[in-house]
């Protein structure tokens, strides 16, 4: 999905932590709260298109999505991940 090489020189537009493809389970809770309409992103918008995919920061907290295989690494489009 997402180059490798691509991959090790992203990082968060807030904090410049790495990022990493996010696993299916965070992908799967974050597509729950967006199937039950909790979901916000960063900005405060509700998000109601699922994931398909994902980069997580490194600290766990933010996750930004990954559409039509593009990384959309906008401050505002991140999406706090709830532990």
């Amino acid at each position: 999905m997402i180059d490798k090489e691509l991959l090790a020189i992203l990082a968060c537009p807030d904090t410049r932590q790495p990022l990493a493809l996010a696993g299916s389970d965070v992908i799967e809770r974050i597509n729950a709260a967006i199937s039950a309409g909790t979901q916000k992103n960063v900005g405060g918008a509700l998000v109601d298109t699922a994931l398909e995919a994902g980069l997580v920061r490194e600290d766990g907290a933010r996750v930004y999505p990954i559409r039509d295989g593009i990384p959309v690494l906008l401050s505002e489009e991140g999406l706090p991940v709830s532990s």
